[in-house]
């Protein structure tokens, strides 16, 4: 018999949140594991003892995570959100007849926390993955990504131009612009300067830099550094920095913020790997001053043997194809930072190779940083087994978890103005994301446990187990 539903709005009804929330429901999980009580004393010194109450801060947090877990991190889509699912409703603490916070709110209570406030919100839940022994925090993999800043290219204008019509209009008796092109007809027009960030910033983030990926259009973005625990996926440390910055600029930095959030907790970072773009003699010298393995290949302008010469390390000198000897002459730079090597004009007169090798020049002339040797000893190291397989490891590692940033925890673009705000912004992605690990890692180490107690008897054909989300692939045997 085919049924029809009539519905007809109740006056009165008997509900209760919890009873709707299913067990497995990650924010019901969030809410039994996750103590954010510490907040109310991180943030009392922001308010005062009089006037209208302001939104709770564990609410206040609990928003910002429902953002990026639902891949949605623009306020006025966190709250329309919020208000239409029971689950989420249920996890900040809220009845269905409850009216939600403003989506302005959120906005000013974010700028008026100090980062601190959301760091120490990271080390709490990093705490939290410590305790269930998901890390050891001994090596780490460093990343970078560039995540696009709330401002169009549209905004960028160009600095000093702008700073020179200003002056020229505090000056009395000095003609504006359309002025002088009618008293100086034929003035020679000014050749465009290349577009980059010296000359021109966005009048609406001017905390954003331009920076462009191979292949893509330029745009304004700041640039995310993150680190990641290799043995367990997850992140140790993530923060902004701007876009105009090199990765080898920031890793120092990087290292400083992951050995403050592991030393706390008793972990000590041993080995360090990142890509080529990390390399450089600042970077390996902050390694070495911190006690740590670092696995970074070397950039390509590195060469162990220039192309036809051969370093002879004892007696401090070059010697090329063809026999002649190229001698240490002195350092090179005010500050002593290279040293420079010389052959004879003589040697080189009657060279066979001159042509390929000298150019217009009468001599041949070889510059070494005063680092060389350690670019020499992590080239050693790179070529070596586990160094290789230490270049596998970062790739499988902390690529894949930039890549579920950006996809799925609303890391794509930043939602505010400014690098404070853009640090803040990427710290709650981070935390998202250490909180979903947290929550699968304890459905895993169940089901581990579960097989472990399986007698091997008699093997059936292989199965697959759903687990709430992910899915276990195993054999199971009759007991």
């Amino acid at each position: 018999m085919q049924g029809k539903k009539n519905y007809q709005e109740k006056l009165f009804t008997n509900f209760q949140l919890s009873d709707r929330v299913p067990a497995d429901n990650i924010y019901r999980k969030l809410k039994e594991t996750l103590d954010l009580h510490f907040l109310y004393a991180a943030t009392s010194k922001y308010y005062g003892k009089d006037g209208q109450k302001s939104i709770d801060p564990i609410v206040f947090f609990k928003l910002l995570l429902v953002g990026y877990l639902e891949n949605q991190p623009s306020d006025r889509r966190i709250i329309n959100i919020s208000s239409m699912r029971l689950d989420i409703l249920y996890f900040i603490g809220y009845d269905i007849d409850e009216e939600l916070p403003w989506h302005s709110t959120l906005s000013r209570t974010r700028q008026l926390y100090d980062e601190d406030v959301f760091k120490e919100l990271f080390k709490q839940v990093l705490k939290q993955c410590i305790d269930k022994g998901m890390l050891t925090g001994k090596r780490q993999a460093i990343d970078s990504v560039l995540v696009k800043a709330n401002a169009s290219m549209d905004s960028v204008t160009d600095i000093l131009e702008d700073a020179m019509v200003f002056t020229g209009q505090l000056k009395d008796g000095v003609p504006d612009e359309n002025e002088q092109d009618e008293q100086f007809p034929d003035k020679p027009e000014m050749k465009p300067q290349k577009r980059n960030n010296a000359n021109r910033a966005s009048t609406t983030d001017p905390d954003s830099k331009m920076s462009v990926k191979p292949g893509k259009v330029m745009k304004l973005n700041y640039l995310g550094q993150l680190s990641v625990d290799t043995s367990s996926y997850i992140i140790t440390s993530i923060g902004a920095f701007h876009a105009n910055k090199k990765d080898c600029q920031c890793l120092d930095a990087v290292l400083e913020q992951v050995g403050h959030n592991l030393k706390e907790y008793g972990l000590t970072v041993e080995e360090i790997v990142a890509d080529a773009n990390y390399s450089s003699s600042s970077a390996l010298e902050s390694l070495i001053s911190r006690g740590i393995t670092g696995y970074i290949p070397n950039t390509g302008t590195y060469k162990q043997e220039r192309d036809g010469f051969v370093y002879d390390e004892e007696n401090d000198r070059y010697q090329c194809s063809q026999g002649n000897t190229l001698k240490f002459i002195g350092y090179k730079n005010h500050h002593g930072t290279s040293k420079t090597y010389m052959s004879k004009r003589s040697d080189c007169k009657d060279c066979p190779v001159r042509a390929k090798c000298l150019g217009k020049s009468s001599y041949k002339t070889l510059t070494n940083s005063l680092t060389r040797p350690l670019f020499d000893e992590m080239h050693r190291r790179m070529n070596g087994d586990y160094g290789k397989q230490m270049m596998t490891i970062r790739k499988s590692t902390v690529e894949p978890v930039i890549g579920n940033l950006i996809e799925y925890l609303g890391m794509r673009k930043v939602n505010t103005i400014g690098i404070k705000l853009a640090n803040k912004c990427m710290i709650m992605a981070g935390i998202a994301y250490n909180l979903k690990k947290m929550i699968k890692y304890g459905e895993k180490e169940l089901w581990d446990a579960i097989l472990n107690l399986l007698e091997p008897k008699v093997t059936l054909d292989p199965v697959v187990i759903k687990a709430n989300g992910p899915q276990f692939t195993t054999k199971l045997t009759c007991l």
